[in-house]
């Protein structure tokens, strides 16, 4: 099934104007399928492959002799003296769509990237499927269960998607990760503390808790997180500040970025069984706001808000320095308002101020507020928002 991803777009037009491209996000997401189909001619290099390593021994010549083609270069946070290659490379002939880069790490954790190609290269992060991006044939419900990477979504049934999610989460504990960053790392403390996140999926994050729990130093803890959050597996959602009249919590909160490979953390077997779990709410919480952050503009960050007395706001879309949007995350397709909700609004002062539930029609409560559906929200009303 052929899925058209939101970021081929952006990414053909970023390919005529930069000399390098960049295409990042977690392993087994796409990212090497999206390469090959934006070019009809390349030349294709995986830094796990032995034989590719092999010809870029000698990585400036070689790379010299195909100025005239794209090259296309994956896991290229495995080589990483490459970018400082690059540069002079791109220097000594600037044409548009010359390389390629395809990365599974955030560049600012990788020993070994201090070259930059500022002015030289268009990073851009391509996310598992989104609800914006799905086909007809898959429902709202099998994408929130089963997540949005390619073969877990698109998988046969539910036992098949589960797996493949299985093997994705065995393979980054015992080899990705480490392999990324070019460190050394405890798999089973790994796997322990990315199921604690899930498990406390949408808390406020205590890294002194969560060492006492692992038997490990907080500086542990919080690279490990620094880790999961490089890999695009798990997202930190830091708090607004803005009333400094007011006790405002100031730890961030942590989401399992997939629903996917949440659910498999959980052991949540099936869909109807997500619906028994005290974790559904966190789950849904997760979801709408990863959706949100894979459209939202870069002009535009994401941040909650809560204060020490409880009131609290899940979602707010900030740019520059003003609050566009508050945004209350329901399970409820009949949701209530809540106090802390309209003292959060009072606080901030947004411009719009919405109630996202799964499935309820469109309507505005007496106090402004629009509630709405998560399809209605991302396909009508972000995009004039934002």
């Amino acid at each position: 099934m052929l899925i058209i991803r939101n970021l081929a777009t952006q990414l053909r037009i970023r390919l005529k104007k930069a000399p390098a491209v960049a295409i990042l996000g977690p392993r087994q997401v796409g990212k090497t399928t999206i390469a090959k189909q934006l070019e009809e001619h390349y030349i294709y290099l995986d830094m796990e492959n032995p034989r590719d390593l092999a010809k870029l021994q000698d990585a400036y010549t070689f790379l010299e002799t195909l100025q005239d083609q794209t090259v296309i270069i994956d896991e290229v946070q495995l080589l990483p003296e490459l970018f400082s290659l690059l540069r002079p490379l791109i220097d000594a002939k600037r044409t548009p769509g010359r390389f390629i880069l395809l990365g599974s790490a955030s560049p600012e954790l990788v020993k070994g990237i201090s070259e930059t190609l500022a002015g030289r290269i268009s990073y851009n992060e391509l996310t598992p499927i989104g609800l914006t991006e799905l086909p007809n044939e898959i429902t709202f419900e099998q994408h929130w269960f089963r997540g949005g990477f390619p073969e877990s979504l698109l998988s046969e049934n539910d036992q098949s998607s589960k797996e493949w999610l299985d093997d994705f989460i065995v393979s980054y504990v015992e080899r990705d990760l480490a392999k990324m960053f070019g460190v050394e790392l405890a798999p089973k403390l790994l796997r322990n503390f990315w199921s604690m996140l899930a498990h406390l999926n949408g808390n406020l994050f205590n890294g002194e808790s969560f060492a006492r729990s692992l038997g490990v130093s907080a500086p542990t803890v919080n690279r490990y997180l620094d880790f999961l959050e490089g890999g695009y597996l798990i997202r930190r959602l830091q708090p607004w500040f803005v009333n400094a009249k007011k006790r405002l919590v100031k730890s961030p909160k942590t989401y399992v970025r997939d629903t996917g490979i949440l659910h498999r953390l959980l052991n949540i077997p099936d869909h109807n069984d997500l619906y028994g779990h005290p974790a559904i709410g966190a789950s849904w919480e997760g979801y709408v706001i990863e959706q949100i952050a894979q459209i939202k503009t870069k002009q535009t960050e994401l941040f909650f808000y809560r204060t020490q007395t409880g009131a609290e706001c899940d979602l707010v879309i900030v740019q520059g320095i003003k609050p566009i949007a508050c945004i209350e995350i329901k399970l409820s397709n009949a949701p209530t308002v809540s106090k802390g909700f309209v003292s959060c609004m009072q606080d901030l002062e947004p411009l719009n101020q919405y109630i996202i539930t799964p499935k309820s029609e469109t309507y505005k409560t007496t106090n402004g507020i629009i509630v709405t559906n998560l399809k209605h929200f991302l396909a009508d009303i972000l995009p004039k928002i934002l």
